[in-house]
């Protein structure tokens, strides 16, 4: 993979061009690399994308380039971080030329980066851990699925739940081969 996205960015971080100390990134949500949902980045570019209280506003004036790419993943990253950064008055002039198509807006906004703080929905489990989509949850009671006969048992391991995004209550999953929503209360993430 590392070999195809230096090919394809010509041995520079696709980000800010950084040619030292590259590595790959794969864009949340996806959890497997590949060259539809990977870039090229430097170790600058993935401190400060891992940990946005550490965002240095003139480091992603660079985004003035790599916003332009042609390739995905760059796109939708350089959306993002442009998002994180609304409060510079560049910023929001170059997301306001910026044309992302309806897939790659759909991924871009799947992050919540576009969204102010109080308009973010944050699932919580039981616990208050965060959830995310594709996360692993174990049911914390036994629950009575409305409008069947079944009662999901305590313990029961609940794979790849997908959040509602209107919803910090609600989250869905398959238990017993039915697609269900559960109320976040009502779980806790499995780690």
């Amino acid at each position: 993979m590392i070999e195809i996205l230096k090919a394809r960015s010509g041995n520079c971080c696709e980000l800010c061009g950084a040619t030292e100390n590259l590595g790959v990134y794969t864009v949340p949500p996806a959890k497997n690399e590949s060259t539809d949902n990977s870039l090229l980045v430097c170790d600058t570019c993935l401190s400060q994308i891992e940990n946005p209280s550490t965002m240095d506003s003139n480091h992603w004036r660079c985004l003035n380039d790599s916003m332009w790419s042609e390739h995905r993943p760059v796109k939708v990253m350089a959306w993002r971080l442009l998002n994180r950064l609304k409060s510079e008055g560049w910023s929001l002039d170059l997301l306001n030329m910026m044309y992302l198509d309806d897939e790659e807006l759909a991924f871009a906004k799947d992050s919540d980066d576009h969204l102010d703080e109080s308009e973010k929905v944050i699932h919580k489990d039981s616990n208050g851990t965060v959830l995310s989509n594709g996360d692993n949850v174990v049911l914390i009671k036994d629950l009575k699925v409305k409008g069947t006969s079944m009662t999901a048992k305590q313990g029961t391991v609940v794979r790849k739940i997908t959040l509602d995004p209107e919803n910090a209550q609600y989250i869905e999953g398959k238990v017993e081969g039915q697609q269900i929503v559960i109320l976040t209360q009502y779980v806790k993430r499995m780690s």
